[in-house]
């Protein structure tokens, strides 16, 4: 129950709660041997995978964006490192900047190589701010914008993966062109003609997820969100109050459920019991067999019909009534 150790989130109290219990009655039970303690253990144990297995069931929109944001959720080094531990880290913008919120390198899955991109939030509060706590600016989308070319030319699939909670909206950001940023991405990855699958791992949020996501196939983890706006942001919009953002999630349909019934997702990833905090290497190989599933599906497809793919998947998104 390695669980136990991690710091709990608030909906998770009465899990920690029985987890402490246990731990206690683990220490009687190696100090005194007694038959009877140890029934009671094993009963304890039992009603805590059950509980365990209802918790995590039946989760509201603002706990799955609590396990989205954990801080011991793996980040894109996480994934990459165990995909394959001699991968090739890509930096800069050719222009004189590298953005540490955007990682970017050579992967090799499997049998496959793949370009590949994906946001960092850091981990530490130094590792974090020079991380920008996962929001690029606009020479990160200048990065991945290189990269984006790189797979074009040399005929490789291109992986993302998404963890941002957006674009950073700071002064500097806007002064570089933000925005210009962003759209040219938009428009370089609709145009690619090479296979393009897109990951939501964590936080998917506005512009900033939308720049490195128009893919032929978007997958998003079991406790991962996507949305327009952050919740914080939509409660102070329609109820101008912080503390409607429970509301605000339940709104917005961004878990990864409601996306996938929307058919934004296209697939919904398992994560291990608990999150994907609770066992890095598990997650990263659940997603790791995702990703090879759909690259096996679109290496059957030409160059043009990876294209048209992608842009009619785009089109198709959202309705509207006459």
């Amino acid at each position: 129950m390695a669980d136990k150790k991690i710091v709990p989130l608030e909906f998770e109290q009465p899990l920690s709660l029985l987890a402490q219990q246990i731990e206690a009655l683990e220490k009687q039970v190696r100090e005194t041997a007694s038959p009877d303690l140890e029934k009671d253990l094993d009963r304890l144990n039992d009603q805590y995978d059950q509980l365990r297995r209802s918790l995590y069931g039946n989760l509201r929109g603002i706990d799955h964006l609590a396990l989205a944001r954990h801080t011991m959720r793996p980040y894109t080094r996480d994934y990459f490192v165990r995909w394959d531990p001699n991968w090739i880290e890509l930096h800069g913008d050719r222009k004189g900047v590298d953005d540490a919120a955007l990682v970017a390198g050579l992967v090799r899955l499997g049998d496959r190589k793949v370009v590949a991109v994906g946001t960092q939030k850091g981990r530490g509060i130094r590792d974090k701010q020079t991380c920008n706590f996962g929001m690029p600016q606009p020479e990160g989308y200048r990065k991945a914008l290189r990269m984006f070319q790189h797979a074009e030319k040399f005929r490789l699939p291109l992986v993302t993966l998404i963890d941002t909670p957006g674009a950073y909206p700071g002064l500097a950001a806007e002064e570089h062109n933000q925005a210009e940023a962003i759209a040219v991405n938009l428009m370089e990855l609709s145009g690619l003609t090479v296979p393009v699958i897109a990951i939501v791992t964590g936080e998917g949020g506005s512009g900033g997820a939308l720049a490195i996501g128009v893919a032929n196939r978007i997958l998003m983890l079991e406790h991962s969100v996507y949305s327009v706006i952050s919740p914080e942001g939509c409660a102070s919009i329609l109820w101008r109050s912080a503390d409607k953002v429970a509301e605000a999630c339940q709104a917005m349909k961004m878990t990864a459920r409601e996306i996938h019934a929307l058919k934004v997702a296209d697939e919904v990833i398992p994560e291990p019991l608990g999150g994907a905090h609770q066992d890095h290497d598990k997650a990263a190989e659940n997603l790791k067999t995702g990703i090879l599933r759909h690259l096996d599906q679109l290496s059957t497809m030409t160059g043009a019909e990876l294209r048209k793919d992608r842009q009619k998947k785009f089109r198709k998104f959202g309705a509207f009534n006459e």
